[in-house]
């Protein structure tokens, strides 16, 4: 089990994460003082669960009213008051929200995508994030004031220095990180000012997990030097599995040695797919209309404590006196045979098996112990299910003891204190655009001899070849910077004033992209770095055609913490000099070659 190190920082401060998940969210904190272990600590206490004490999750719900104002958040827009006031006020309720900010490179079923409910008229998805924060943030204000002793001057200490970890699934980057930046500042957790943005850290679900599993002792037996470990996040959304290397133990070290995964398969999608289920069955039935009583039913009670196909599942709906033989609804209560229960499940398992196994294929050391955590992990058929196939492919899977459920915001915040990884995988293949020299006798460029044209050097060139900077499944050291040189010709100086480069990703299935005409469709356009280059040296030179300039520089990705960056430098006076950094967005960019 490792132990947290004293805080050597000069002035108290507040870390505080938030994991806002799909079905439910948590808080988790740590007050740093100088020369003091820190402690993480749960909010265990919100509004609407008093009598569950303890408890450390609240459920991702909002109800607004018809003029957009937020009239309940979390337990308590589940109590039975405030749901027959909204209903009488007619107010909208709002969850799942989490999954609008989704990427849409993030696969999921038509029938899940289809399922995700409306957010309000007038309301984005900044929006609803932005009033859920704030509502947060003002529990753990009062959960910090009412638990500590001298809690106000105490928090007052600290107000204005406070720290947020944010937390979300593998597959979102850095799309999803400038809008819950956004939002973190529309709800007032910081001013909306690069200072206050600079208070907003990331880290992603999968890596959050992996410290809790670390943290907590339970993956003490695996910390061996060079051995392996697999993480696999069960959420309500997505399931995030993250493979690791221990690359040191003593300081603790990790790397990331496969890209991570995040499948739409959390425990949400099994309501989807029930729910399509009653629809079916249910629509010559008198009881259509109480689907909704059903799947509320089926949430709390059904499919958490499934776990035999040989058993029959019940749902309670109604009173005694509902009955319908030929749909297996006899008094109040709905049949569902286990197999029937088991077809919900099975596409989640199968894809998180298929995902599992895949990863350790693509290791580079030896796997054998996966870690399931999660609110989905506590499905006693999803464990066992998992347990079973992957003991058939060698792998041992452990379900944690305890409140795994909170494994996300606890290791949020290990994850800022104790900072292991440091080598993390690029999840897609970043590179440019060129004009390659043509050459005949190959065949590739053979075979687009019409579409090449003339350099003003008076060489013929092809357009629309791709350089490859960096290729999906590279290790990305922290800090680290990646540059590859580049020229460009011009008839003048004048057009060469100025360089401008386009950043291009590519997913698609080629381990060697050479041609954006080739899976055209995978290739993005992230980002345009720029360079003012008017007092750079041009280089004359004569071609045949006549003189022309020249002009090199170097195109450099920049790995930070959780997002990338590119930027363009050149030589100027014989010194470097760069244009500004532009974060690279690896998801939702639309530009198509």
């Amino acid at each position: 089990m490792q132990t947290l190190q004293p805080y050597r920082g000069y002035t108290r401060k507040l870390i505080l994460a938030f994991d806002v998940g799909t079905t439910y969210s948590g808080v988790a904190y740590a007050l740093l003082d100088p020369g003091a272990t820190p402690q993480i600590v749960g909010v265990t206490r919100f509004p609407g669960q008093e009598s569950a004490v303890g408890d450390s999750k609240i459920p991702s719900i909002l109800y607004y009213s018809s003029d957009g104002a937020v009239r309940a958040c979390g337990a308590e827009a589940k109590l039975p008051q405030v749901v027959d006031k909204a209903e009488d006020e007619g107010w909208t309720l709002v969850e799942w929200f989490k999954l609008h900010l989704r990427p849409t490179s993030l696969k999921s079923e038509e029938a899940i995508r289809a399922r995700i409910p409306p957010l309000p008229w007038g309301k984005t998805v900044i929006d609803v994030f932005a009033d859920f924060l704030q509502y947060l943030f003002s529990c753990t204000q009062k959960y910090i004031v009412g638990t500590h002793a001298n809690g106000e001057s105490l928090w007052a200490s600290v107000e204005s220095r406070i720290e947020f970890v944010l937390s979300h699934p593998n597959g979102w980057e850095g799309n999803q990180q400038t809008k819950m930046r956004r939002a973190a500042a529309q709800g007032g957790l910081v001013p909306d000012t690069q200072a206050g943005h600079s208070r907003i850290h990331f880290v992603t679900e999968g890596e959050a997990s992996m410290h809790f599993c670390i943290n907590s002792g339970f993956a003490t037996e695996t910390l061996q030097c060079g051995s392996g470990i697999m993480v696999v996040d069960a959420g309500g959304g997505t399931v995030d599995i993250s493979t690791y290397k221990f690359s040191a133990l003593s300081p603790l070290a990790i790397e990331e040695v496969v890209a991570p995964d995040c499948i739409m398969q959390g425990s949400t999608t099994i309501n989807v797919r029930a729910r399509v289920f009653l629809e079916n069955k249910l629509q010559n039935s008198s009881y259509k209309d109480d689907i909704g009583a059903m799947m509320d039913y089926f949430d709390k009670s059904t499919k958490p404590i499934f776990k035999s196909c040989n058993d029959t599942s019940y749902i309670k709906f109604g009173t005694m006196k509902c009955n319908d033989p030929a749909v297996g609804i006899r008094r109040g209560q709905m049949l569902l045979t286990g197999s029937e229960v088991v077809e919900f499940f099975e596409p989640s398992i199968t894809l998180i098996v298929d995902t599992v196994l895949e990863q350790r294929f693509d290791s580079p050391v030896s796997v054998t112990t996966v870690f399931l955590v999660g609110g989905f992990a506590a499905s006693p058929w999803l464990f066992s299910q998992l347990q079973l196939a992957l003991q058939r492919a060698g792998l041992t899977l452990s379900r944690p003891d305890g409140h795994t459920s909170k494994a996300v915001a606890t290791g949020a915040i290990s994850h800022y204190l104790d900072h292991w990884v440091s080598v993390r995988v690029a999840r897609v293949t970043y590179g440019v655009p060129y004009a390659t020299t043509y050459i005949a006798t190959n065949p590739e460029h053979f075979a687009r001899r019409d579409k090449q044209i003339t350099d003003p050097s008076g060489h013929p060139v092809l357009p629309n070849a791709f350089d490859v900077i960096l290729a999906k499944g590279s290790p990305m050291q922290e800090n680290k910077e990646i540059s590859r040189a580049y020229y460009v010709e011009a008839d003048s100086r004048r057009e060469l004033r100025s360089v401008a480069v386009d950043i291009t990703s590519f997913r698609g299935k080629s381990q060697e992209p050479r041609w954006l005409d080739v899976e055209c469709a995978s290739y993005s356009m992230l980002c345009t770095v720029h360079g003012d280059t008017t007092r750079v040296q041009k280089v004359k030179k004569k071609g045949a055609r006549g003189e022309f300039f020249v002009l090199k520089y170097n195109v450099i990705l920049i790995c930070g913490l959780t997002e990338l960056k590119a930027q363009i430098s050149w030589i100027e006076n014989g010194k470097e000099k760069r244009g500004p950094a532009t974060f690279v967005y690896d998801d939702d960019a639309e530009a198509k070659y």
